[in-house]
């Protein structure tokens, strides 16, 4: 019986849940929501038969948390009856309402961990407009490198791209080259990306077959949504997959064999992290200047390419050849600037 009941115990604390984050707690007497408009804003969480049976449920449900003070009607005897939330903590103190928040967390945790999602996660835990959420002032996502500020956009533009993509919709857009050269294409949008300080968005351009190309948003001087013509959509297209590829960082991102000599906090962070689901790691030998050697299949882009250099003298590229070699020619441009300085 148990397991039968359990989950429908548990629907009803949601619904209940769902029905006190309806309920204001101070605005004017005639603005607080009546059972009817109730009914119209929480009938996707009620399994009801038809819409006489989600009224009942949903004014038993009201009847309920009344008599567990939770919340009060605001004119009694008035027809038709308005309801607002009581300001109080019992709540969270509800043992059933903290017993579904815990299950509700570790089926996240669950869903999470073995993908390494972790950012998917805390996107969840901060934007649920239902429980289990933490806001900003005990969550946040802080970047490991140096924030730049974001790019500015011209009036209209970022509201334009993302009409068009939540429309499906083409749009026209003026388009200026680092060049200075502007054309006015018409794309196609596939999906929006910021890259750091930078927002792209993945598009065909006019008849153009796939793949998508990437055009900066700072680079669009106007953009207007073309309502009546739809937007052609690349057949299974996977937004995951073309960032991993390097869409994104401007190339294909073939991927390499990588190898590489670390050392210092690299170690550390490398054995922690991986590069991959696949990385292996090996012991340097005795006396070696690092301490780990590292394999890794891995697309090679430019972001791949700026992470090596940032590593400094605790790392070195042992292949493939052409990256030693683009590494190396870096490293002495890099080196030649501060040369007997």
């Amino acid at each position: 019986m148990k397991k039968t009941s359990e989950p429908r115990h548990l629907e009803r604390i949601e619904r209940l849940r769902h029905l006190l984050q309806c309920l204001p707690l101070h605005v004017p007497k005639e603005a607080y929501p009546s059972t009817t408009q109730l009914v119209g804003r929480v009938a996707d969480v009620y399994a009801a038969a038809s819409e006489g049976a989600l009224r009942r449920a949903v004014q038993r449900d009201l009847d309920a948390l009344v008599q567990q003070q939770r919340i009060a009607v605001v004119n009694p005897g008035g027809k038709p009856l308005r309801y607002r939330r009581l300001p109080s903590d019992a709540e969270d103190e509800d043992p059933a309402i903290e017993e579904w928040t815990l299950k509700a967390i570790q089926m996240l945790a669950a869903e999470a961990l073995p993908h390494r999602r972790l950012d998917r996660l805390w996107r969840t835990l901060l934007t649920n407009t239902q429980a289990p959420r933490l806001d900003e002032s005990r969550l946040r996502v802080v970047s490991d490198t140096l924030r730049l500020q974001p790019a500015d956009l011209y009036q209209g533009v970022l509201s334009a791209v993302i009409q068009a993509l939540i429309q499906r919709c083409a749009l026209r857009v003026g388009y200026v080259k680092t060049s200075g050269e502007r054309s006015d294409p018409v794309l196609h949008p596939q999906a929006l990306v910021q890259r750091g300080p930078i927002a792209y968005l993945l598009a065909l351009k006019h008849d153009e077959d796939p793949p998508a190309h990437v055009y900066a948003l700072h680079r669009m001087v106007v953009a207007e949504v073309l309502t009546e013509t739809p937007a052609r959509q690349v057949e299974g297209f996977d937004l995951d997959g073309a960032i991993a590829e390097g869409r994104i960082d401007f190339g294909q991102g073939a991927l390499i064999d990588l190898e590489l000599r670390v050392r210092g906090y690299l170690a550390d962070l490398l054995r922690t992290c991986p590069m991959e689901p696949n990385q292996r790691l090996d012991d340097e030998p005795e006396g070696s200047d690092f301490d780990l050697r590292l394999w890794a299949r891995v697309p090679s882009t430019g972001q791949l390419l700026r992470w090596l250099l940032g590593a400094g003298d605790n790392l070195e590229v042992v292949g493939p050849p052409d990256l030693r070699r683009i590494v190396a020619a870096q490293a002495r441009k890099a080196a030649a600037l501060y040369g007997g300085r």
